[in-house]
């Protein structure tokens, strides 16, 4: 059976991890480096490395913390932000990623998802989709929540997945930093159409909302986080064991 993952988000802006509610109001809170230390060695499945405002403000991710950063993980790493080509693809992969995380850049350009499949394999290209409601309707957003493309989410999924991308990351922004459970029903919407892995994003306040999340909706393989593990209110391994209890597969890694 295939195990459940957990994974801590890091997002960093001017080289520190920050953190806000509803994709605003970000705060500087650490050290990306130390904290992807930490989370390697105290059971994260994956960890995910966002460089939030690198595509708003129109420049290349930050090579040097994610070379650093790169350099102290030894579990999967998915980096983003500011990616736009496949000379971008190219760059971040050299600096110790395993997959690449696409969303302003696809938006713009979605040949972009198709032909880094072809290059670098499906595997290794993460659609990420930042959605929020409007008028009844899943609306995508773009650079980092702030513009509203005016693309339905699901058939933007459905068109992501045709071209390549091998997993997609749903970031709920009107849950983003609530802390009142993942956004199940966009989710059940998109695990509806989706024929590759899903991560739930955006929404986790405490342990019993992972729970929650992977009993109602058993097609969700993964679910992120970022501040309820960074205030460590909750321990991946504690998060583990109380999957373990309630039959959900999960890897146990002692800390």
């Amino acid at each position: 059976m295939i195990t459940k993952r957990i994974i801590p988000c890091l997002d960093v802006r001017n080289g520190q991890v920050v953190k806000g509610k509803n994709f605003v109001g970000l705060r500087e809170i650490a050290s990306p480096v130390e904290m992807a230390e930490y989370y390697s060695k105290s059971g994260a499945d994956e960890l995910v490395f966002y460089d939030i405002t690198a595509s708003s403000d129109g420049r290349k991710i930050f090579t040097d913390v994610l070379r650093e950063t790169a350099s102290r993980v030894f579990i999967p790493l998915t980096v983003g932000g500011g990616i736009n080509s496949l000379e971008d693809f190219d760059r971040v992969l050299k600096c110790g990623a395993d997959k690449v995380s696409v969303n302003s850049g696809a938006i713009k350009d979605p040949s972009l998802i198709g032909r880094a499949a072809k290059r670098y394999g499906d595997q290794c290209v993460v659609l990420s989709v930042d959605a929020k409601r409007v008028d009844g309707r899943y609306r995508v957003f773009a650079k980092g929540g702030r513009e509203d493309t005016g693309l339905d989410a699901l058939e933007w999924i459905r068109k992501g997945i045709k071209e390549g991308a091998g997993e997609i990351v749903l970031n709920s922004i009107d849950t983003d930093g609530v802390r009142e459970g993942f956004d199940l029903e966009m989710l059940s919407a998109v695990c509806e159409i989706s024929t590759v892995p899903v991560i739930a994003s955006g929404g986790a306040g405490c342990i019993k909302d992972f729970i929650k999340l992977f009993t109602e909706l058993p097609k969700v393989d993964a679910g992120l986080a970022a501040s309820i593990f960074h205030s460590k209110e909750v321990k991946i391994s504690d998060l583990k064991e109380e999957m373990r209890k309630n039959s959900i597969p999960v890897r146990i890694v002692k800390e």
